[in-house]
This record gives structure tokens, C-alpha cells and sequence, in this order.
């Protein structure tokens, strides 16, 4: 018999950027769980495949065409994610854009910088704050969860607007845990290493940058979406009930070697 706790029928998930990669991993494996899954991602074409690929779980998915930077379009994606599906239990905020930088940081411009915090922070922000407002409205509990970067706990040269903005996304999400506890919401953030996805296709493959890099994971491989997929139903779940104001690192032991 499996542990009751862990079924998700009947719930109904949230994850941005969750056409591909992380964000995929994340979402196919909450469909598999039971929840019905809506996705928002700004490629259309990989929001089809994803909606295909969810759907194909006996569940109900959506994929919404979504820049999470727009304050309007993430009020306009809540109000169509909540007519089609009725409601919204967890609220994985994982959109987001890589940040590494050509030039070094006394010659980053302005605009760079603030393009990365404008999808990795205010993207966020506007995400969890329509995720709060209905969860709080509903008066049924909720969960959400963030998608940060060891990037934040480790130097990262020439990525100082990247690290900065998933740093700052911990510490958002460490005061809702306090703030959004009473009313039976949990905030937890997951920490991912080294991940192939199409932010770091480049360097998949790239001979000088895995044995510099990948070489140290001590699984020694990049990790993938599907290794997202259990701890996303762990947080959705009715297991994790109690567990609030959490970082999950998953990367492989890279932060540990």
C-alpha cells in the first residue's frame, strides 16, 4: 500500500517555467501523483509538448503562454488558472533567466542586471503574491516553493545578478514561512547544483568546463528535471504539512565535496 499522504488527486499545482527542465521535471511528476497541473512558460510550442505530456497522465493540464516579469500577465495567467481549474494548492515558483555576464562586473551594464531580477525576483514576487493572496482567501492552506540556485550559497563570478536575485528569493521565502504559517501555508525553497536544462546547454558537452565543473559533483553526471520530481510531490503533498522555512539542496553532493 502506498503512503496515502503522497496522493494528489484532487489538488491542483503551479509551476512557472515549467514547459521544460526543472520546471517539467517538477510538473510531470505532480501529474503522476494524481494533481491536476497547469504550467506557464513564454515558448509556445514547448508549452503544447508540455500540456500533451501532462495531460497524457489522466489529469487535467494547462499551459498558459506567461512572462512572469509582466505583473499583468501573471494577474491574468492566476485568474485563467483558477476559472479552468477551480483552485490552487501549491504554487512552485521556478521561472527564470540565467544571468552569466561576457564582461566582468565593473563593466556590466544596468539593463542586464535588471532584466535578471525582473523574471528571477519581481517574477517571483508577483507569482507568490497572487499564490498568498487566493491560498489566504480560500482559508485552506497551501504550499509554495521556490527555485533557487547553489549559485546563491556559492561565488559565482561574472553571475553576481543571477546569484543575487536566487539569494534574495531565499530570504523571501524564509519570511513567508513565518508570515504565512498561521494560516496553514508552507514556504520552502529548493536549491538546485549543476542541471542540464536549456539555461546551461552550452556547457553540456563542453570537455573544459566538466572536468572543471561536473567533475566535482560526486555523482559525477549533470543532474536532470526528473531528479526534481520527488521532492516537488513532497512539497505539494499533505506529508510536508508541517515542514516550513526550509532549503533543499539537490545537486549531486557539489556543495558538499
Amino acid at each position: 500500500m502506498s503512503y496515502q499522504e503522497f496522493d494528489l488527486k484532487g489538488k491542483v499545482a503551479l509551476v512557472t517555467g515549467g514547459n521544460s527542465g526543472i520546471g517539467l521535471g517538477m510538473a510531470d511528476a505532480l501529474a503522476r501523483a494524481g494533481a491536476d497541473v497547469c504550467v506557464w512558460g513564454t515558448n509556445p510550442d514547448k508549452n503544447r509538448a508540455a500540456e500533451a505530456q501532462l495531460s497524457a497522465h489522466g489529469v487535467r493540464a494547462l499551459a498558459l503562454q506567461c512572462d512572469v516579469s509582466d505583473e499583468s500577465q501573471v494577474e491574468e495567467s492566476w485568474e485563467k488558472t483558477v476559472t479552468a481549474l477551480g483552485k490552487v494548492d501549491s504554487c512552485f515558483a521556478n521561472a527564470g533567466i540565467g544571468g552569466g555576464s561576457p564582461l566582468p562586473f565593473h563593466e556590466q551594464p544596468t539593463d542586464a542586471w535588471r532584466k535578471v531580477w525582473a523574471v528571477n525576483l519581481d517574477g517571483a514576487f508577483y507569482t507568490l503574491r497572487a499564490a498568498a493572496r487566493h491560498m489566504v482567501e480560500r482559508g485552506e492552506g497551501g504550499r509554495l516553493v521556490g527555485t533557487s540556485s547553489v549559485s546563491a550559497i556559492h561565488g559565482a563570478p561574472r553571475g553576481q545578478a543571477y546569484a543575487s536575485s536566487k539569494g534574495a528569493l531565499i530570504a523571501m521565502m524564509q519570511g513567508l514561512a513565518v508570515e504565512l504559517a498561521r494560516y496553514q501555508i508552507t514556504s520552502n525553497i529548493v536549491i538546485p547544483g549543476w542541471i542540464e536544462t536549456p539555461m546551461t546547454q552550452r556547457n553540456v558537452g563542453n570537455e573544459r568546463f566538466e572536468a572543471a565543473v561536473i567533475r566535482r559533483v560526486p555523482f559525477r553526471r549533470w543532474g536532470t528535471g526528473d531528479d526534481f520530481g520527488g521532492i516537488a510531490v513532497y512539497l505539494a503533498s499533505d506529508a510536508s504539512r508541517y515542514h516550513t522555512g526550509d532549503s533543499f539542496v539537490i545537486d549531486g553532493g557539489y556543495t558538499r565535496f
